[in-house]
């Protein structure tokens, strides 16, 4: 398996996109604030940066990965670009192969495809989404979902399967092993999952694993357990390789790292409480009338976002790794202002003395 282990830190540091857009800014400025940050974490030496999935948010404006993947590959060199995910149930899986077969040709080398069982967003968007004539079809068809998708990406359904025809094209790129060899190359496929369903299923296909920490916090270990004990070696990863999302936050100042993370806590807020729209401003966080069980709500969420000054941030980070065993570290840090974000991952960095590019 290419592209799982580099840099000065522990285990590698990696990016989780959503594009998120703030109060008084567009769609536009949150992808403009995407590829500056894709060009420094990639100066910096952060590993791999993915771009999540979701829809039909007013604040998150990454509802097409594979169209921002396209547009960070023409801006970026080294840097690995991937899906955190696709969601799977929301797409034919020849579509998701053509897409990233594409991003393969763009980006050969580079491409990582991160598939999700989740809609990433309501039941009413999800059927709009799918418009399938077949009713059952959902998060429940997920590892035959995968099969098949994995099926187009290698092309290499059986003689008489009813689409040993068809072929997702671009489709394996032939790339030059040491030697000289030609040898077929595709996108890894990773699963991302946030309970034990999909751990087990990445762990009995001996797939890599991303867990989503930074919004399912009390299931990391159960889920990373599930994993290593379900894994079978595989073509694609000889031993267990987890990742896990993060949401860590780090300013020089820790009361301001305090105001920007309230920001994303009541985005939050609003959103589990059916009314989604733009990541509001730290003044609108700060004045918000928080009902008891709001402030509760609030502080539960923000106990787990690793946030600080740099030297705290570092300092959960590691902690968290040590305690979880994870293999790498995927940071999504979600403000109101896109400079904040930059400054976020630039503290970091400097705080694991990464290089400067």
């Amino acid at each position: 398996m290419s592209g799982l282990r580099q840099g000065t830190a522990p285990v590698p540091l990696s990016v989780l996109d959503l594009a998120t857009v703030g109060a008084g800014h567009t769609a536009s400025d949150a992808l403009r604030t995407s590829v500056e940050l894709a060009r420094r974490t990639e100066a910096r030496g952060y590993h791999r940066y993915w771009v999540a999935e979701h829809h039909s948010m007013p604040g998150v404006a990454s509802s097409s990965p594979a169209v921002i993947l396209a547009h960070l590959a023409a801006h970026t060199e080294r840097i690995r670009l991937g899906s955190g995910g696709i969601m799977l149930p929301n797409h034919a899986p020849l579509v998701i192969a053509e897409q990233f077969g594409t991003l393969e040709a763009l980006a050969p080398g580079r491409v990582d495809l991160g598939l999700g069982r989740a809609p990433g967003t309501d039941g009413a968007t999800a059927a709009a989404l799918r418009r399938t004539d077949r009713p059952g079809e959902g998060a429940e068809d997920f590892p035959e979902q995968v099969a098949e998708l994995v099926r187009f990406l290698d092309d290499d359904f059986p003689p008489g399967h009813p689409y040993a025809r068809i072929h997702a094209v671009p489709g394996p790129v032939q790339a030059t092993a040491p030697g000289g060899v030609q040898s077929p190359h595709r996108p890894p496929v990773w699963l991302l999952g946030s309970s034990g369903f999909s751990a087990r299923l990445a762990g009995s296909l001996g797939l890599p694993f991303a867990f989503a920490h930074h919004f399912s916090a009390r299931n990391t270990v159960p889920a990373l357990d599930l994993y290593r004990q379900a894994f079978r070696p595989s073509a694609a990863l000889a031993e267990p390789y987890a990742l896990i999302g993060v949401s860590a936050l780090a300013a020089e100042d820790p009361a301001e790292a305090r105001r920007q993370v309230m920001t994303a806590a009541l985005s939050m807020l609003r959103l589990r409480s059916g009314r989604p729209g733009l990541v509001p401003s730290p003044e609108e966080a700060a004045h918000h009338p928080y009902t008891p069980m709001e402030r509760e709500f609030v502080d539960t969420w923000n106990a787990d976002v690793v946030h600080g000054t740099p030297d705290e941030v570092r300092a959960g980070l590691d902690a968290l790794q040590k305690r979880t065993g994870a293999d790498e570290l995927m940071l999504v840090a979600n403000a109101h202002s896109g400079p904040a974000r930059l400054r976020s991952y630039e503290l970091i960095a400097d705080a694991y003395g990464l290089p400067r590019g």
